[in-house]
């Protein structure tokens, strides 16, 4: 059983990532930071008392700020697979508190380098860098696009990257980037722009709200499906050797495109109820970010499945549902769909394998 520990378990990628983890039989150690309040939500349907036989998630407080807590975490569980997915992530947020950000977007990366370099333990560390470095670089991006950060988070994060590379050819440590852009899901952080579209359309239907107020709809994302994403994550440690990847579908829409696309699912007039507020606009913008994912493909076999209309339609199909009306359904029909098609492909090649195997051993 491979043992491995999710900074960040309780956000959206931690969460899915904690889920595909335990579906191939790992024994999960999840870090979560210390509240007055529960939050655990995205993680409460796979826990279990770790008291009870064959416990195989297992939930730690710490803190990424403190040097000794992260050197005695890697010493005590000697972790073969560590998945550093924690940090201060809200780009707008990070120009409010941009010391905070880099000492735990940044920082806190070399911390557990350090800390496996230290143990000489056989870890596979998995750094999750973010599009955001690219900044105003022009499109597409890349593995080899030199980085031009636009927010004190963007900065931290290539910190961070660079840190992981300088470990891996300085210490021959196994530590490996993911460069992921944009990827949503119903699970999404609420002050999220994608989230709060979909949270709003579904306020509006209610007859909570009836305005929803925004910043710079121009921007240009790549989005995708974040379950999908940390498939891709999962492989990128799998590899013989750790490298870089770019994460993405390499198919860009604007914030606005977004907001038709929501309103309109729920039968909507955005025009209507969209309004601007300048509280919303960063003092730098990145334009445009659009993944040059092929290698990822090519080496990784990673190909998106979930397309633009499909992510929008489950999200606000699942906000929909979250405030007491019947969701349309076309986004969970869709994503049934993509389930099966799945399942089909994993079975026939399952039984492509037991059909050879049964061949070999008769032989």
């Amino acid at each position: 059983m491979k043992r491995a520990i999710i900074t960040g378990i309780t956000g959206q990628d931690g969460s899915y990532l904690a889920e595909l983890l335990l579906s191939k039989g790992y024994e999960v150690h999840g870090i979560i930071r210390r509240a007055s309040t529960f939050n655990t939500q995205r993680i409460d349907h796979i826990y279990q008392d770790p008291n009870q036989p064959g416990a195989k998630l297992f939930l730690h407080h710490g803190d990424l700020s403190s040097t000794e807590w992260v050197v005695n975490l890697i010493y005590s569980l000697a972790p073969e697979e560590l998945y550093h997915l924690a940090a201060q992530s809200h780009v707008k947020v990070s120009f409010d508190i941009p010391e905070y950000t880099g000492d735990i977007t940044g920082l806190g990366t070399t911390r557990i380098l350090e800390a496996i370099r230290r143990s000489g333990a056989k870890t596979r560390f998995y750094q999750a860098s973010s599009s955001e470095m690219f900044g105003s670089a022009p499109p597409p991006q890349s593995e080899t696009t030199i980085f031009q950060p636009r927010s004190p988070y963007a900065a931290a994060k290539m910190y961070a990257h660079w840190m992981t590379r300088i470990y891996r050819e300085g210490y021959g440590l196994y530590a490996a980037n993911g460069i992921l852009f944009n990827h949503e899901s119903p699970r999404r952080g609420e002050t999220f722009v994608t989230r709060k579209i979909t949270r709003g359309v579904a306020a509006i239907l209610a007859g909570r709200e009836d305005a929803l107020y925004l910043g710079n709809l121009e921007a240009r994302r790549d989005w995708g499906y974040a379950p999908e994403y940390v498939e891709a994550i999962w492989r990128v440690v799998q590899q013989d050797a750790a490298d870089d990847y770019v994460i993405g579908t390499g198919e860009a829409h604007s914030v606005c495109e977004f907001v038709e696309e929501a309103f309109a699912y729920a039968g909507l007039d955005w025009r209507k109820h969209v309004k601007m507020s300048e509280r919303y606009l960063r003092p730098l913008e990145v334009d445009a970010l659009i993944a040059d994912a092929r290698k990822a493909s090519t080496k990784l076999g990673w190909e998106p499945q979930i397309g633009f209309r499909e992510l929008v339609a489950i999200m606000v199909d699942a906000d929909v549902e979250a405030v007491g009306l019947k969701p349309r359904g076309k986004g969970k029909t869709i994503l049934e769909q993509k389930i099966g098609h799945w399942n089909r492909w994993y079975n026939s090649v399952t039984r492509m394998v037991q059909a050879v195997s049964g061949q070999a051993s008769q032989h």
